[in-house]
């Protein structure tokens, strides 16, 4: 997270978001001062040896360096998220619907149904009659479907 977002969403949200996140949020921000902790952690031997090949490539410096900047990556998404779940709990209406989840991922995808709101939001109002907890992708898939029986 960029240090002045993150203060921003923090100062923003404070009220509501739990005081292990805000740390959370505080310890990323915070510059390291280059003390470092001996650690062992176990990795796939794949992984290693793709970071490995990476860093003999110049992608990376060091495996060390791989691990600590995806160790960074996923505590900083977590924090990201808390955030949004907390924007989510303030403003309840702000939260995107499953058809407008579904549209955005299409837009992502370059996915053909982008073209047919209306069919997505159809798919996702069906599919979840049948699969209360159905993804976008579920209505991408439904709605793909109901494109095929048309044509």
């Amino acid at each position: 997270m960029g240090g002045d977002d993150a203060r921003w969403y923090r100062s923003y949200y404070s009220s509501g978001v739990d005081r292990r996140t805000t740390r959370l949020l505080d310890l990323l921000d915070s510059e390291s001062d280059g003390e470092t902790v001996g650690t062992s952690i176990r990795l796939p031997v794949n992984l290693r040896e793709a970071a490995a090949l990476a860093a003999d490539l110049g992608l990376a410096r060091s495996t060390s360096e791989l691990t600590v900047g995806g160790l960074r990556d996923v505590l900083a998404s977590f924090a990201q998220r808390a955030i949004l779940e907390e924007h989510y709990r303030v403003h309840p209406d702000a939260r995107p619907d499953l058809a407008e989840v579904a549209l955005a991922a299409a837009e992502l995808d370059a996915n053909p149904l982008v073209d047919r709101p209306d069919l997505i939001e159809r798919a996702a109002r069906e599919i979840t009659m049948v699969h209360p907890g159905a993804s976008a992708d579920d209505v991408l898939l439904y709605a793909a479907g109901l494109a095929s029986a048309v044509a």
